[in-house]
């Protein structure tokens, strides 16, 4: 067997919240192959299967049981297509490496998706999105593998049925496969999109895809921790849609409320504000706390566990409903849902 198995694998520096977690049997296959003959071993062992990418929307518990198969598949090529690139990333690429690469060649479509840290493969399962731009604006396809059988496969963008944070990764195949390798299409011809936040202050009047990465980089080290730092993942709760009347009532109140009209007439608010206008940018309790600069995301100070974390989140969320009304949802998955 080529395949190396770890037993009591510590997995607290696999997740940017620095949870810790041991994995009972632990993997990082490096070819398909090898990704393959993991996925077979666990199905003759019985054994339950966790897939892990970069953890960067993950919550560990103390231990994951049975096999942990971590793909460290790092390939990227392009191919050229007229005006436009096909990138194909396997799963195992930096994400912001990936941007920061495609961004210095003058390729333009995913620069306003820098710095989200992550893995390529764990990309499409929330349909990852900054500064007006999401994964599905640039997706081609999505080669997956089906954990049952081994069965490779092939999606479009169409076949994801992606939504905001939300894919078929997350619906019906959710626990069913394990993506492999991303297509994206890019193109050389610029198309900068700089209408959200202070992107266009910042840029001159024709920037350049590299430019424009850099810029978002800076955007984001100015109002978000590093996990190197200080363990987060990013941010904590998704954006709510709330009615058009919800809305309405809500700025009466609040003139000043952030707030985006949909075309299904809801209007999404911004989680940040909220939770800041709730009184709770810079709380702490116990081993986490809200972040001092965007309350949008949740900090891990180290020594906590996941429940302490669940039970901290649903305070912060228990309070912004008594302040507005409002649900909020957390982001980051548990490893065992």
């Amino acid at each position: 067997m080529s395949l190396v198995l770890q037993s009591d694998h510590d997995l607290s520096r696999a997740n940017t919240l620095g949870l810790p977690c041991v994995a009972e049997r632990y993997c990082a296959p490096a070819t398909l192959d090898a990704l393959l003959e993991a996925l077979d071993l666990a199905q003759r062992r019985h054994w339950s299967l966790t897939v892990l990418g970069g953890g960067s929307n993950l919550i560990l518990p103390e231990r994951l049981r049975g096999l942990v198969v971590q793909p460290a598949m790092r390939r990227w090529w392009l191919e050229e297509q007229g005006e436009s690139v096909l990138v194909h990333a396997e799963a195992a690429m930096g994400w912001h490496e990936l941007v920061m690469t495609l961004a210095s060649l003058g390729l333009w479509g995913t620069e306003n998706l820098a710095l989200i840290p992550g893995h390529c493969g764990a990309a499409p399962i929330q349909n990852i999105g900054a500064y007006g731009v999401e994964l599905s604006d640039v997706l081609e396809a999505v080669h997956l593998v089906h954990l049952d059988d081994g069965r490779e496969a092939v999606l479009t963008a169409a076949d994801c049925a992606f939504g905001y944070r939300a894919s078929v990764f997350k619906g019906a195949l959710d626990g069913r496969v394990v993506i492999t390798r991303l297509v994206l299409r890019l193109s050389r011809t610029p198309r900068p999109r700089l209408g959200y936040g202070d992107l266009a202050r910042r840029l001159d009047a024709e920037p350049s895809a590299l430019a424009v990465a850099q810029a978002v980089c800076a955007i984001r080290r100015e109002k978000l921790p590093d996990p190197e730092v200080l363990g987060n993942a990013g941010s904590f709760f998704k954006n709510p849609l709330v009615s058009g009347e919800h809305a309405r009532r809500l700025l009466a109140d609040h003139p000043a409320m952030p707030h985006f009209p949909q075309p299904d007439g809801r209007v999404k608010l911004a989680a940040g504000w909220l939770i800041d206008r709730s009184g709770l940018k810079g709380w702490r309790e116990g081993h986490f706390g809200v972040h001092d600069r965007q309350a949008l995301v949740l900090v891990h100070f180290g020594g906590g566990s996941a429940d302490e974390l669940l039970a901290f989140a649903g305070e912060v969320a228990a309070r912004v409903r008594e302040c507005f009304g409002v649900i909020l949802e957390r982001e980051p998955r548990m490893a065992h849902e």
